[in-house]
């Protein structure tokens, strides 16, 4: 099966998008290809008129730290970022949870930047990236701009992007200072095609004495139509002391405020409700100690 007429391959941003605005709307961006590719098969229609891949671009490829802060290319893998000792240690979360997504050979060729560009709420890579506070660097309405990250998402598989005409460049976040740390887990189903039932991303700031929280981020995905913060327990959790009281009334707030739906696809409501309480009580706990200590060795990732 034909599945294009033409495939681009620029090496330049500026190149990417003089391609999209020569196609006028029929050319569509693409990086790994991973979900894409499958998508186009599975709509079997007409050979798409172009392809533009932009992982030929050489500054959408790299990871750059300065100072306190990184900044990931759009076209980064998930293997780029599993191996990487910097974000390891000091944004442990979103090495984790790209570390479970698909298999090796899809880690190798799947995106930072395609995880997010398809607006899918139960993306892994999303969920670490919300908890972390990023901030994404996009061409969009033919400007070059930096937006939040919560911004793309419109709805299920809806994002600001349309990638016919627009980029998406860069991630950027605060990497994790002294007293700080994060965490992801996740539970998925272990037969089929292993879709996440929900997967959680927590940041905390501890207090000079490492015995109380300051600021803590929570982003438990998917509960809704976009990824969100759970503001609510994060307020709870704001000034309080580490310990199983604090974690249990974060709990109870985070199953008074989500209100997953059932799935047919990843569980029922109420298994879901369940999970949220198990994901909180693993994730929680592990950041603290990873700030408590300095120590952040990711875990369950795949190399």
């Amino acid at each position: 099966m034909k599945l294009w007429e033409h495939y681009y391959t620029p090496t330049t941003i500026d190149e990417a998008v003089a391609l999209l605005q020569q196609h006028a709307g029929q050319a569509r961006v693409i990086a790994g290809g991973t979900d894409l590719l499958v998508d186009m098969r599975a709509e079997g229609a007409e050979p798409h008129p172009a392809l533009v891949d932009i992982t030929c671009i050489p500054e959408l490829s790299q990871i750059d730290a300065d100072d306190d802060t990184v900044t990931i290319g759009a076209g980064v893998t998930h293997t780029q970022i599993v191996k990487s000792s910097l974000l390891s240690s000091r944004a442990t979360c979103l090495v984790e949870s790209c570390g479970v997504v698909g298999g090796p050979q899809v880690r190798n060729v799947a995106t930072l930047g395609g995880n997010v560009a398809h607006a899918l709420p139960a993306a892994d890579g999303t969920t670490s990236l919300v908890a972390l506070d990023a901030q994404v660097e996009v061409i969009y309405e033919d400007q070059r701009q930096w937006l939040p990250l919560l911004d793309l998402f419109l709805g299920p598989g809806q994002s600001l992007l349309d990638s016919t005409h627009d980029l998406l460049l860069h991630f950027c976040f605060p990497l994790t200072k002294a007293g700080e740390a994060t965490a992801f887990k996740r539970i998925m189903r272990p037969q089929g095609v292993a879709l996440p039932v929900l997967g959680c991303a927590v940041w905390v700031q501890l207090d000079e004495a490492r015995t109380h929280y300051q600021q803590a981020r929570v982003c438990i995905a998917p509960v809704g139509p976009r990824p969100v913060r759970v503001t609510a327990v994060e307020d709870v959790l704001a000034g309080k002391p580490v310990g199983a009281a604090t974690l249990e009334e974060a709990v109870r707030t985070a199953l008074d405020t989500l209100k997953p739906r059932t799935s047919k696809y990843r569980a029922t409501a109420d298994y879901r409700r369940e999970m949220i309480a198990v994901l909180l009580r693993r994730t929680l706990p592990l950041a603290v100690e990873r700030a408590q200590t300095g120590e952040a060795i990711p875990e369950d990732i795949g190399v």
